[in-house]
């Protein structure tokens, strides 16, 4: 994986995914722009955010079922957010007190993370459906796509 990229302000989405698609292939400072060779090897993973539910505490959420977005103060006193997918808790074997000591440090907070730290976030929780498709997919649709469109154009000429 290279890495996540979205947003939670509402996009359209046929123009959501091209902005994103771009920036994460040839714009994320993370990572050297993706080279033509890499092409074939990629598979693209989309998530789609939705049913946003502000929780009662930092641990009113299920693990494997909600993702999280963190809403919180740093040291320093200035606002921070960060935000886990439903699958990254389970993926690295976290309880929900380890995810959300993560997702605070992810989100640049360096103090020591006390149970007032812990109750002192905003927490959002939502789910996920996610779309994937690797690169020779793709290329097997587009070739659907156009069979079907030729056939379609012969039928009707």
């Amino acid at each position: 994986m290279r890495g996540c990229i979205g947003t939670f302000s509402a996009m359209r989405l046929h123009s959501g995914l091209r902005e994103y698609a771009i920036t994460s292939a040839l714009r994320d400072s993370r990572f050297s722009p993706i080279t033509r060779d890499e092409i074939q090897r990629l598979t693209v993973s989309v998530s789609i955010l939705q049913g946003f539910e502000e929780a009662r505490g930092y641990l009113d959420w299920t693990l494997g079922i909600h993702g999280i977005r963190i809403e919180f103060y740093n040291e320093r006193g200035s606002k921070r957010t960060a935000t886990y997918l439903p699958q990254v808790a389970t993926e690295q074997g976290w309880d929900q007190t380890q995810t959300i000591d993560s997702l605070l440090r992810k989100g640049g907070y360096r103090a020591q993370i006390t149970p007032e730290t812990r109750r002192s976030i905003k927490l959002t929780r939502y789910t996920s459906q996610e779309c994937q498709m690797s690169y020779n997919e793709y290329r097997d649709l587009l070739e659907k796509q156009s069979h079907y469109h030729g056939q379609l154009c012969k039928m009707q000429c």
